[in-house]
């Protein structure tokens, strides 16, 4: 296996399936300022976008279909749950082929999942090294956030749906595009822009040099979210554009998946410290 290689992507896919939310770790003062400009600036849309948030924050989880496009080759798609009621989770089926992950997982799709601050992938046991018989892929989200950029996405929901939505109060600019039709549904189209200053802690997630989210991205002064509103304030499409970064989250249903788990630690190798030495030789 070549770990340096396999580790590059591990880190790559692992960055692409946390959805941005860009703010939330900053003061109340702050957080209050930006939402009586915002409301003096255009009221009735940000009523829209906070009753989709609090509608996306109550029911804790929904099915979704996740596309990340970097720029740079096959965008990665994956399906499946994610949950924000009591920490954020997923449980994913991705592109085996797209994460270019081919050389641990015959399958033509991967399982990952992100549980308690860390991403498993399902891959093939391997003959020697770290994955040596496992059957299970660990990578800790320290080593493509940084330490603090780990500890700020925590503290602030992780990246989840429900996240990505609470930012949208901090935006710069925001815009009603109108209805659109998206999967056969009607929605209203927001989009908003996030600049680097408004980001709270987490510009320490989505700006540090030293990391390998970075390398992926090319680095990000402001992030564009394009939010579809549908029937019952629920989002129907998000995405987010930040650096050479796309990352695209269509929702099938709300409410009602299933928990997501660790695997057994027996069952489970650590590929943290090669994924965070392969950071340090991307940057």
């Amino acid at each position: 296996m070549k770990l340096r290689y396999t580790a590059a992507w591990v880190g790559m896919t692992a960055a692409a399936m946390v959805v941005t939310s860009a703010c939330g770790s900053q003061g109340t003062k702050t957080a209050s300022d930006a939402v009586d400009k915002a409301v003096d600036r255009t009221g009735t849309i940000m009523a829209a976008l906070s009753r989709a948030t609090d509608r996306t924050e109550q029911l804790g989880s929904a099915q979704v279909r996740m596309t990340t496009d970097t720029g740079s080759g096959r965008p990665v798609t994956a399906d499946g749950t994610y949950s924000w009621g009591h920490g954020y989770a997923f449980d994913v089926e991705m592109d085996t082929a797209a994460a270019q992950m081919q050389t641990l997982q015959d399958s033509p799709t991967t399982r990952m999942l992100f549980v308690d601050g860390a991403y498993y992938y399902d891959v093939d046991p391997q003959p020697s090294g770290p994955l040596a018989g496992k059957e299970w892929m660990k990578v800790d989200s320290s080593a493509v956030f940084g330490k603090s950029g780990a500890d700020a996405l925590s503290s602030a929901g992780g990246g989840s749906p429900s996240a990505s939505m609470k930012s949208l109060k901090y935006a710069s600019d925001v815009d009603d595009l109108g209805e659109e039709k998206v999967d056969g549904r009607s929605t209203t189209h927001y989009r908003a822009v996030i600049d680097q200053n408004d980001m709270g802690r987490l510009k320490k997630a989505y700006t540090d040099e030293d990391t390998l989210f970075d390398s992926m991205t090319g680095g990000s002064d402001s992030i564009t979210m394009d939010v579809w509103v549908g029937a019952e304030d629920l989002p129907v499409r998000i995405t987010q554009n930040f650096g050479v970064m796309k990352v695209t989250m269509d929702f099938e249903k709300f409410g009602a998946t299933k928990d997501v788990t660790a695997p057994p630690a027996a069952q489970t190798g650590d590929l943290t410290d090669a994924v965070k030495a392969a950071g340090s030789q991307a940057g």
